[in-house]
């Protein structure tokens, strides 16, 4: 049976609390999803909605993380902060890749770190 998952991938440079980094991955989840075509999410749902959350160190790597999920076809959302709390307004925060299938995101995802 083909597996699903969601990776949501955090700046370890941030430093953010707990709470502020729980509603941005929470951000990054939802809005990812958005992107997935219906038979992935579905497929997603019923097998429990995994989610792993990964760290890379800097902005740079987020972003070229986004690159090469976008160029194998996964959903990604990147998400930028409000700037009402902890961060500056724009300050890009998270990643969401996914959901997709488990071995498709472990091509781009699997050498990284869980936080």
């Amino acid at each position: 049976m083909t597996e699903y998952k969601q990776c949501i991938v955090i700046r370890d440079d941030l430093k953010l609390s707990k709470g502020k980094l729980a509603v941005q991955v929470a951000h990054a989840a939802v809005s990812a999803s958005e992107w997935a075509d219906r038979s992935t999410l579905d497929k997603w749902k019923e097998g429990g909605q995994k989610k792993v959350v990964l760290r890379v160190p800097t902005l740079k790597d987020l972003f070229e993380l986004k690159e090469v999920a976008r160029r194998q076809g996964l959903p990604t959302a990147l998400i930028q902060d409000a700037g009402l709390t902890e961060i500056a307004p724009g300050t890009v925060t998270v990643l969401g890749i996914g959901p997709a299938k488990t071995d498709d995101i472990d091509k781009v995802t699997g050498n990284l770190k869980l936080v």
